[in-house]
């Protein structure tokens, strides 16, 4: 049987642990697509979302496909590092979280703006940023926490 004391370290443990998790697996797969925007491959992957797009389907008359790619890949290599300098510089990690949010909520517009792209299996690539803006909906939540605690001295 659990006792009362040891529920409570597994949850102590499980909300430590999962706030690291979540944080850095965004910074992760952030840093892993980010720098995959440089390649050609993934600048020809994703055109065909941008180029639907009624809101970033302009870009690619002044960048073209790659220079557009990389536009997207600078944007999620600098929301990661901000993210990751949560215990340093809160207030920089919630703007990079807060960054998340909207461009996660662009990104499943794309399931909107793409023809057939929701009966697509690809379409499963797209939804795993429906958990990403979860996550950084409650990372940058945590990280106004950390402000305003450091803010009050009790942190």
């Amino acid at each position: 049987m659990i006792t009362a004391q040891s529920r409570e370290r597994i949850e102590r443990f499980s909300l430590a642990a999962g706030a690291i998790v979540t944080r850095y697996s965004i910074v992760t797969l952030l840093l892993l697509f980010g720098a995959m925007k440089w390649t050609p491959a993934e600048a020809h992957g994703i055109e065909s979302l941008i180029r639907h797009s009624p809101l970033w389907s302009w870009l690619y008359g002044p960048l073209g496909v790659q220079g557009t790619s990389i536009f997207f890949g600078v944007f999620e290599v600098a929301a990661a590092i901000a993210i990751a300098l949560r215990p340093w510089l809160p207030l920089v990690s919630a703007a990079g979280s807060a960054f998340c949010i909207v461009m996660f909520l662009t990104t499943l517009s794309f399931l909107i703006t793409t023809p057939g792209l929701i009966a697509d299996p690809g379409a499963g690539f797209i939804m795993k940023d429906a958990v990403l803006l979860g996550g950084s909906v409650w990372t940058l939540g945590e990280a106004l926490r950390a402000v305003r605690e450091r803010r009050a001295g009790i942190r």
